[in-house]
């Protein structure tokens, strides 16, 4: 069984240890840069092992270096976005925690999963420090929105979640661009089952899910989606299953598009990224694809 690190021990990164745990995905080793807050967290979550009856081990690390010795790395260390404040302040503001990150991850060889935001930049930015291959960094983008908008059209129409299959590529921002003719009820077209009018509605409601968690809160983002999803890759990842997931990647002219990452799906194991999955999108789904590209482009192009 693969092991992860997870850099960052805040709330995206504890509760995504606690959902590994959970699972029985596989042992986690924490890091902080506080000291003792990795350490602390590990022991909480690991005198609930006996109620919650997980087998996992949980431990904290002092120094980045028990993290390299896993096979999979999460990082989520950094800034969250407060309410208000814009994707590109919060580049500016993280840019340099992922400095030091891929400064300790450049000789790395095993599956880093980006999650800190602005994932899209900062999953191009860690692959352009790095020189890691583009098929090892996968940043969470896409399929946290998929969730997301699965959750809506379950809602909406009081099915299963299970049942709900969802695809949202692009950049992870209301820019995004959700499929409706990939998206389905076991098997049955959404479009069969709700009006244009209220699945555009849901479409519109899974691009500002993010800003509306955070304008609630007032003091933090969205943890737990994000938490869930993170450690539902990392166990795609561990298992080598295989799972075809849309997850944010460098691309390489995909759709013309070169050297910024955004979210397409992707076959997912144990190396990472087997294959990239080209979707057909519309004249005007590859304009905003493309649009989406020149944004973060311009937003990196300082770094």
């Amino acid at each position: 069984m693969a092991n992860i690190g997870i850099i960052g021990s805040g709330n995206v990164g504890a509760n995504t240890a606690f959902f590994v745990a959970e699972k029985g995905v596989a042992d986690v080793t924490l890091y902080d840069i506080q000291d003792g807050l990795s350490t602390g967290k590990a022991l909480d979550m690991m005198e609930a092992a006996p109620v919650r009856g997980y087998r996992t081990r949980i431990k904290g690390s002092d120094s980045t270096a028990g993290v390299k010795k896993n096979d999979i790395v999460i990082v989520s260390a950094g800034g969250v976005r407060q309410p208000g404040m814009k994707r590109e302040d919060l580049f500016e503001a993280n840019r340099s925690i992922i400095d030091s990150v891929a400064a300790d991850l450049v000789e790395y060889t095993g599956v880093v999963i980006m999650v800190t935001e602005p994932v899209d930049a900062l999953t191009a930015y860690f692959v352009e420090k790095t020189k890691l291959p583009r098929t090892k960094v996968m940043g969470l983008g896409g399929l946290l929105d998929s969730t997301r908008l699965r959750y809506l059209i379950a809602h909406e129409l009081g099915v299963t979640m299970d049942d709900v299959s969802a695809l949202v590529v692009g950049r992870h921002s209301d820019a995004m661009i959700p499929l409706a003719r990939y998206t389905c009820v076991s098997g049955v077209p959404v479009t069969q089952l709700m009006s244009a009018e209220r699945l555009t509605e849901l479409f519109d409601e899974t691009k500002t899910a993010g800003d509306v968690i955070v304008t609630m809160a007032q003091r933090a983002s969205a943890y737990y989606g994000p938490s869930a999803a993170a450690s539902d890759l990392a166990e795609a990842v561990c298992r080598d299953s295989r799972r075809v997931l849309p997850v944010s990647v460098t691309l390489a002219g995909e759709f013309g598009v070169s050297g910024v990452a955004m979210t397409l799906p992707a076959i997912v194991g144990r190396n990472g990224i087997h294959r990239i999955i080209l979707p057909e999108l519309s004249e005007d789904e590859v304009t905003r694809f493309s649009r989406s590209a020149a944004d973060l482009a311009t937003m990196t192009k300082s770094a």
